[in-house]
């Protein structure tokens, strides 16, 4: 059998905006890769780069264990991998350079290296796996079949690049062990948690694939297919999570959670029937969430917060975006997830294809009409295997990926100056934090409520959004002429 140091790209110390927040989480997609190999009799370790300072620290690894096998595994589960910062890229390149120089054969499984598989073999990587990886991985390194009768692969052969045929996704998961948590240096994670955030979350995956036809929203390792773990087994990972390393908080971090009909209503019954008492967070659509059967096994099971893509109060811009939803589901999803005190997260959107300032208007407006609990803001991001990117892919400049995830830089031609939508962030955001701060006054003097530590702080600083949004106003004014 095999020595195999798996790794990953992601380093926390390159994303400044992510460092700050200091929310880590552990590469789930590389432990179920891990676990499985270890299963089947391999030697694993892992060395993650979480919380290293530069790529060179894989240097260790190779001196002192000589693995046979380097497979550079990111975390597919994980929302940040998908966007392929060049930090990140960069990062893995030199990781590969490094193993190549300690004579190991690198194996690469990635959304970037999906997309860019060529550069990542001009590096030196030996093999790149295409699409859900832990079979094509497991069939490489037991070395019994053909590299033409193994799908899902990229690899060079006499200079000549050749790629197999697709993989199909797996579709029983259950099959598959639990991560190999163990792996994990779990210890480090926790105090950055606790330190920064004052608890403690571990992430979990319930299901593979989105069915969903977003055409901006990339699918490049488990695609269109919606495959599920049981609820029992999910239950069952949690009682070990929950006796092992006793987090406070769970991510589901499923593009689509409990999409199955009786899914979340069953994954409520087992969770009750373990004893198990968890926060857990989860992404999921409106039009899943006007169902009060639905919300309510979400809060009988102890979901405490759901991130929503709500992208843009502007219907036009939801059909063009083929998002599949409508306004009045945002509002009715919002309205019920509030009446069972679950608090809801939008994503938003800006500078799709055909945005005007009215179109912009609108999703402000939606915000502080919902006044949601959280949002998150983004651009518009071209990426590779999108209709999204094939409508742009002649107007890409040069760069063609951000270094880091706050830059907000438009990748494709736009018509307002380049500076519009980084204060566009600012300025939404400092105009929500102002009307909750709001919100808190009204709530404390009118009602005379308690407010907790956040609120209280919210509407201390009510006197430093409300010049701030007006100076960013003033900016936004000034970039938005070229409409």
């Amino acid at each position: 059998m095999s020595s195999i140091l798996f790794t990953h790209s992601y380093f926390l110390r390159l994303d400044p905006k992510q460092w700050k927040a200091m929310q880590p989480y552990p590469p789930l997609a590389t432990l179920y890769a891990a676990a499985l190999l270890r299963q089947q009799g391999h030697a694993v370790q892992l060395h993650d780069t979480m919380f290293e300072q530069e790529a060179d620290g894989i240097t260790k690894h190779l001196q002192v264990n000589s693995p046979k096998y380097v497979v550079l595994y990111d975390d597919g589960f994980n929302y940040l991998t998908k966007m392929c910062l060049t930090n990140m890229r960069k990062a893995a390149f030199r990781m590969i350079q490094l193993a190549k120089q300690h004579q190991a054969i690198v194996i690469v499984s990635s959304s970037d290296a999906t997309d860019h598989y060529q550069e990542y073999l001009d590096q030196g990587a030996d093999y790149v796996i295409i699409g859900e990886a832990e079979i094509t991985l497991s069939e490489v390194i037991k070395g019994e079949l053909p590299l033409t009768e193994i799908a899902g692969l990229v690899y060079k052969e006499n200079t000549q690049t050749h790629q197999t045929a697709k993989r199909e996704v797996l579709r029983i998961l259950d099959e598959l062990p639990m991560p190999a948590w163990d792996l994990v240096d779990m210890e480090a994670y926790k105090k950055h948690w606790i330190q920064k955030n004052g608890y403690f979350s571990l992430n979990m995956v319930t299901t593979r694939g989105c069915p969903y036809k977003c055409n901006w929203c990339a699918k490049p390792i488990y695609g269109n297919r919606y495959n599920s773990h049981s609820p029992e087994r999910v239950a069952t990972e949690l009682a070990f999570l929950s006796t092992q390393y006793k987090p406070d908080h769970i991510w589901f971090c499923d593009d689509i959670f409990g999409l199955k009909p009786g899914w979340i209503q069953e994954f409520a019954q087992r969770i009750k029937e373990k004893n198990i008492s968890f926060r857990y967070k989860i992404q999921s659509r409106v039009d899943l969430l006007v169902d009060e059967h639905t919300v309510h096994a979400l809060a009988e099971s102890g979901c405490e917060t759901v991130w929503l893509g709500a992208e843009s109060g502007s219907q036009k811009i939801l059909d063009a975006m083929d998002k599949g939803i409508k306004i009045e589901q945002i509002q009715e999803a919002r309205k019920l997830l509030k009446r069972y005190d679950i608090q809801c997260a939008f994503f938003l959107q800006f500078g799709y294809l055909g945005e005007t300032t009215e179109d912009v208007e609108a999703t402000l407006n939606m915000v502080l009409q919902l006044m949601p609990d959280e949002i998150g803001i983004s651009v518009s991001y071209p990426l590779p295997g999108t209709s999204f990117y094939d409508k742009v892919k002649n107007q890409l400049e040069e760069k063609t990926n951000w270094s880091d995830s706050d830059e907000m830089a438009m990748l494709f031609r736009s018509r307002v100056h380049p500076q519009y939508y980084k204060s566009l962030q600012r300025y939404v955001h400092k105009t929500y934090q102002k009307r909750k701060g709001i919100q808190s006054f009204l709530r404390f003097f009118q009602q005379q409520q308690l407010l907790s530590e956040r609120e209280l702080r919210s509407m201390m600083l009510i006197p430093y959004y409300t010049p701030a949004a007006y100076l960013e106003h003033l900016k936004l004014t000034r970039y938005a002429r070229r409409f």
